[in-house]
C-alpha cells in the first residue's frame, strides 16, 4: 500500500526525520492560505502516487497568495500525467504546500529489502533528486550500500559510514547518519516495504531535509497497523483492484488483452509467459488462491470481464487446495449472471479435474476446454486473432 507524500512527512517528523513546515490543501483558496501562512517562495506540489511530478508541472513555485491560488486551481480536479502514471494520468484531488528551501546540494537515501542476502539494505547516492535506477545504470560508483543484520540491526558505524561515503563530513555527516537511523527504524517499526527520501537536501547550513518522501507498506501486515490502514486512498487505486481486494481476491491490471484467472503465482507467471509466447498479452491477473469458493470465483470472473481491455479469459488452474469442480461451479455461475461477450478458456488439472470439466460441458454455456496448455495456447491465439468462430468471434 503506497501513501501520499504530506502523509509520509508526517510519519517522517514522528521519526526525528527533518521536513519542512507544511499543509495538505484541497481547495485554491486553502492553498492560497496555507503558502501565506508558511511564507513565500512556497511550493504548491500535486498528491498522488507517482513519480516524475516535477517534470510533469506538478510542483509549482509561487511568490504570492495569487500565484499559490492560481496553481492550485490548475492542478485540483485535472489529471496530472508522469512517466509512471500511464497516458491516464491521476486525478488531483489534494496539494502540499510547503516553503522553497535553499538547497546547496542533494543525496539519494533509501531502505529497502535485499531478497537474495535476505537482509535490509539501506541505499544512499550522492545523485539525489533523480531515479536511482537511472543512477545505478549510468554511474553505479554513486550507488553505496550498507546492510542490515537481522540478528543485531543498523549499528550506527554503518549509518556514519555511508554518510561518509556520500561525501558528506562533520557535523553534516552526523545528522544524515541520525537519519538513516530513524529511517531504518520507521521501515522496520511499520512494516514497509520501501521507505525513500528522494531529495534529502543539504541548506547552505549543512543541515539535511527531506524534501521529498515516499513509503510502502506490506499488505499482509496492514491488520497489524490499522493507523497505516487508514492512510489509504482508494482514488488513487484501479477501481477493479479495490473490488478484488475486498474480495479477498489477488488482482493487478496490467495492458494487454487476454484476462487471466488461477491459482497462484508461480502459475500466474506461467500463464503470462504462455500468453505472451503465442503473440497475445495479458491484460491482467487475477490469483484466487486456494481458499476459494465457488463465490469468489464468480466474483472473479465478474472482474476479468468488467476490464474493457480484456477480449479473451484465460483460466489456467492446478486444482489442489482449490477444487477443479469448485472452479467450474463459480464459473458456470458467473456466465449465466453476466452477459461474457468474450471467449472464455480453460485448462483444468488436478482434484476432481473430470467433475470440473463435466460441470462446463453440461452447462450448456459457449466455453472452451483445453486438455493441456499446447491446446490451451492454440485457442488463445486464435482468440486474441479474432478468428475462432467456435468461439463466437
Amino acid at each position: 500500500m503506497q501513501i501520499h507524500e504530506f502523509q509520509a512527512k508526517r510519519l517522517f517528523a514522528a521519526y526525528d526525520i527533518p521536513v519542512l513546515p507544511s499543509r495538505p490543501a484541497t481547495t485554491p483558496e486553502a492553498a492560497a492560505e496555507a503558502a501565506a501562512e508558511l511564507g513565500f517562495p512556497a511550493v504548491v506540489k500535486a498528491q498522488i502516487h507517482a513519480g516524475g511530478r516535477g517534470q510533469a508541472g506538478g510542483i509549482v513555485r509561487a511568490e504570492s497568495p495569487d500565484e499559490a491560488r492560481r496553481a492550485a486551481a490548475r492542478l485540483l480536479g485535472a489529471p496530472l500525467v508522469t512517466r509512471q502514471t500511464g497516458p491516464g494520468g491521476r486525478i488531483v484531488r489534494t496539494l502540499l504546500v510547503e516553503p522553497a528551501a535553499n538547497i546547496a546540494y542533494e543525496i539519494y537515501l533509501g531502505v529497502v529489502l535485499d531478497r537474495a542476502r535476505r537482509q535490509l539494505v539501506v541505499i544512499g547516492s550522492s545523485a539525489g533528486g533523480v531515479e536511482i535506477e537511472e543512477t545505478a545504470r549510468k554511474d553505479p560508483e554513486a550507488i553505496r550500500k550498507e546492510w542490515v543484520d537481522p540478528m543485531i540491526g543498523l549499528r550506527p558505524f554503518q549509518a556514519f559510514r555511508l554518510a561518509r561515503r556520500l561525501g558528506l563530513d562533520g557535523t553534516t555527516a552526523g545528522r544524515v547518519a541520525a537519519i538513516v537511523r530513524s529511517l531504518v527504524r520507521l521501515y522496520q517499526e511499520k512494516d514497509c516495504t520501501l521507505a525513500e527520501i528522494n531529495p534529502l537536501a543539504m541548506t547552505d547550513a549543512g543541515e539535511p531535509i527531506a524534501l521529498d518522501a515516499k513509503l510502502t507498506f506490506d499488505d499482509n501486515a496492514l491488520c497489524r497497523r490499522p493507523e497505516i490502514q487508514k492512510l489509504r486512498d482508494l482514488h488513487e487505486e484501479d477501481p477493479l483492484e479495490v473490488e478484488a481486494s475486498a474480495a479477498h481476491l489477488n488482482y493487478i491490471k496490467l495492458s494487454g488483452n487476454v484476462g487471466c484467472l488461477v491459482n497462484g503465482a508461480g502459475l500466474a507467471m506461467a500463464t503470462m509467459d504462455l500468453i505472451q509466447l503465442v503473440g497475445a498479452r495479458p491484460a491482467n491477473f487475477l490469483d484466487v488462491g486456494g481458499a476459494a469458493t465457488a463465490e469468489t470465483i464468480e466474483k472473479g470472473v465478474r472482474i476479468l470481464v468488467e476490464d474493457k481491455g480484456v477480449e479473451a479469459v484465460f483460466i489456467n488452474i492446478f486444482g489442489g487446495i482449490l477444487r477443479c469442480d469448485v472452479l467450474a461451479e463459480g464459473v458456470i455461475a458467473a456466465a449465466r449472471s453476466i452477459d461474457i461477450q468474450v471467449p472464455v478458456i480453460i485448462r483444468l488439472e488436478g482434484t476432481n479435474v473430470e467433475a470440473g470439466r463435466a460441470l462446463l460441458a453440461s452447462s450448456g454455456l459457449a466455453f472452451r476446454t483445453a486438455s493441456d496448455l499446447h491446446e490451451a495456447a492454440g485457442m488463445i491465439a486464435a482468440a486474441a486473432r479474432g478468428t475462432d468462430e467456435h468461439l463466437g468471434r
